[in-house]
C-alpha cells in the first residue's frame, strides 16, 4: 500500500484560535503538499522524491514555519534546518543553521546524494548550495509582516518563542496559544521503500545559532525499511535528548512493538514524564500510517491507495 502523510507542525492548535478562513488557508496548504507528493508516488515515483516534493510544497508557503514562512532570529534573520533520509539504505542528508536557501529541504537531499557527508551548516552549506545549483532568495522572500511584528515584540528581550506564540521558555510569559512550528513528510513507495523528511526556520528570536532536533538523523527524523519513517514537531530540546525518531524504531525492531504502540510509548509516556510537547507522523513498509501527539493539536493530512484520504487540525 502506497502512503504519504505530512504535518504542518503542533501545538495548542484548538477551534478557539482557528478561523474559518484561517482553516480553509491551512486546508488548502496541506492538501496541495499532499497533491505533490501522492501524485510521485502513484505514478510509481520513490518515497524519497515524494517526501521531497511534498515538503518543497509547505516550504514554499508562508502559513508554515519553514523554508518562505522561517521565523526571525534574534538577529533579525531567517536560519533554517531540514533533513530527509531514505529507509531502504540508511543514506540520509540535513543541513543546520543555513540562509537564504529557497528550499532547505532540495539541499537536504543534495547533501545525502553529492557530498559524502550527511550534515553541512551555515556557509559551508550556502557554499554548496552554489556549488549544486540550488536557487537562492533574498531576504526579502522570507520576509513575512505577521513574523516580523511577532519578533518585534521580543526581539529586546531573552524571551524566545516556539513559532507564533511565547511559551513558558527562559523567563517569558506563559501563554497557551504557541505552536511548534515544523513541516514534514514520511512515505511508502509501491516497493515497500520507506523515507522520511522535516524542515523548520526553528523559534522565533533564537540566539547562538540554536539547532533543534529536526535536522538531527535518529531525534527528529528517521527512516528505516525494518519498522518504519518518522518526522517530528515539537520542542526541539526534548526531542533531541529523547532520540525521539530512533527511539520509535528501536522499539519496534529490538522489543517488537507494532507502529502504533511505539510512536504512543515515546510520545504519550517518555515525553510527557521528561515535560516535552509535541508529536510526530509515522508510517511502516506495510503502508500503515500514525500520527502521535501529546499536544492540543497538529496540522496533519494523509492519503493512501486504500481509498484513505485525512486532513484534520485538531485533537480527537
Amino acid at each position: 500500500m502506497i502512503t504519504l502523510v505530512i504535518h504542518g507542525g503542533a501545538g495548542n492548535i484548538t477551534p478557539a484560535i482557528m478561523n474559518k478562513e484561517q482553516e480553509l488557508l491551512y486546508t488548502e496548504g496541506l492538501k496541495v503538499a499532499l497533491d505533490t507528493g501522492y501524485s510521485i508516488l502513484n505514478n510509481g515515483g520513490a518515497a524519497l522524491d515524494a517526501v521531497t516534493a511534498a515538503i518543497e510544497s509547505l516550504e514554499n508557503n508562508p502559513l508554515f514555519n519553514a523554508g518562505r514562512g522561517s521565523v526571525f532570529t534574534k538577529k533579525g534573520l531567517h536560519e533554517m534546518d531540514a533533513a530527509l533520509m531514505n529507509g531502504s539504505d540508511l543514506a540520509a542528508g540535513s543541513v543546520a543553521g543555513v540562509r537564504n536557501i529557497k528550499n532547505p529541504i532540495k539541499l537536504a537531499k543534495e547533501v545525502m546524494l553529492h557530498s559524502g557527508h550527511v550534515m553541512l551548516s551555515g556557509k559551508g552549506a550556502a557554499e554548496f548550495a552554489l556549488k549544486q545549483g540550488l536557487e537562492m532568495a533574498h531576504d526579502d522572500y522570507f520576509f513575512n509582516q505577521d513574523r516580523y511584528d511577532q519578533w518585534v515584540e521580543i526581539r529586546d528581550s531573552d524571551l524566545y518563542q516556539l513559532d507564533h506564540k511565547e511559551d513558558n521558555l527562559k523567563g517569558s510569559i506563559p501563554n497557551t496559544d504557541h505552536k511548534f512550528g515544523t513541516v514534514g513528510a514520511v512515505a511508502c513507495d509501491a516497493q515497500g521503500n520507506l523515507a522520511a523528511g522535516t524542515s523548520t526556520g526553528g523559534m522565533t528570536n533564537k540566539r547562538f545559532g540554536r539547532i533543534g532536533d529536526s535536522p538531527v538523523i535518529g531525534a527528529g527524523t528517521y527512516a528505516n525499511n525494518k519498522t518504519c519513517a518518522i518526522s517530528c514537531t515539537g520542542h526541539g530540546e526534548f526531542f533531541l535528548r529523547a532520540v525521539v525518531a530512533y527511539d520509535v524504531s528501536c522499539l519496534m525492531e529490538y522489543k517488537g512493538l507494532s507502529l502504533q504502540e511505539a510512536c504512543n510509548v515515546v510520545v504519550n509516556d517518555k515525553l510527557v514524564k521528561m515535560g516535552g510537547e509535541g508529536g510526530l507522523i509515522a508510517v511502516n513498509a506495510k503502508g500503515e500510517h500514525q500520527f502521535t501527539f501529546n499536544s492540543a493539536g497538529m496540522y496533519r493530512a494523509m492519503r493512501n491507495s486504500d481509498s484513505q484520504e485525512l486532513v484534520a487540525f485538531y485533537g480527537v
